[in-house]
């Protein structure tokens, strides 16, 4: 999604959100990642500033024709949504769509994503953009914990501590062992794109 991403080009619009609007969002992060229930006063204060910030990827998509196929599939008129405050890029999404957690946030709270790890030959090709095959999975390196399709997961590489990308389920694990082959997970986030240089937003 963020292969090719200009945070001063492709933004639309920055905006701090209401009191309401930070309410449903912190509702709604909640219910997604109930996990961060003793963090989310740390992560989203109530009476903190919560800057909802807009990019465009219409713009993305003739820029890059080889974008993720998320891109593929959205309108003209829709925009990413990135939840920031403290100019700290938390979470993001596709209008009203679910949230994903940034790398970055992630790397802090670790536990809020079932995890599924790949082996080390599927790193380079993460890095790069590529979509999460199920051989990777399912390989010596590999290994998955039972998972639903959809489920938004954090995707670990043999070897390496930290999560390389955050990805959405395009099979269930089960799935992904019976099958084993195609696309395992959408690779929606990753180190190394233009999210991840985003270390701030800038004011």
């Amino acid at each position: 999604m963020f292969k090719k991403f200009d945070s001063k080009q492709d933004m639309v619009s920055s905006s701090q959100v209401k009191s309401s609007v930070q309410r449903g969002i912190r509702a709604k992060v909640l219910q997604q990642f109930p996990d961060l229930q003793d963090y989310i006063d740390d992560i989203l204060p109530k009476k903190a500033a919560v800057i909802l910030v807009k990019w465009s990827p219409r713009y993305l998509y003739v820029k890059n024709l080889n974008i993720l196929p998320l891109f593929y599939n959205m309108a003209s008129h829709d925009h990413l949504e990135i939840v920031s405050v403290s100019s700290k890029l938390l979470f993001f999404r596709q209008r009203d769509g679910p949230f994903y957690p940034t790398l970055r946030l992630l790397h802090q709270y670790p536990f809020i994503l079932p995890k599924q790890q790949v082996d080390r030959g599927a790193i380079r090709f993460i890095l790069s953009g590529a979509n999460i095959m199920c051989p990777g999975l399912t390989s010596p390196g590999g290994k998955m914990v039972p998972t639903e399709e959809e489920t938004i997961v954090a995707v670990m590489a043999e070897g390496k501590q930290h999560a390389i990308s955050v990805g959405k389920m395009k099979l269930s694990s089960e799935n992904v062992a019976k099958v084993n082959k195609g696309i395992a997970i959408e690779n929606i986030h990753f180190l190394g794109d233009g999210l991840w240089y985003i270390n701030e937003l800038e004011k």
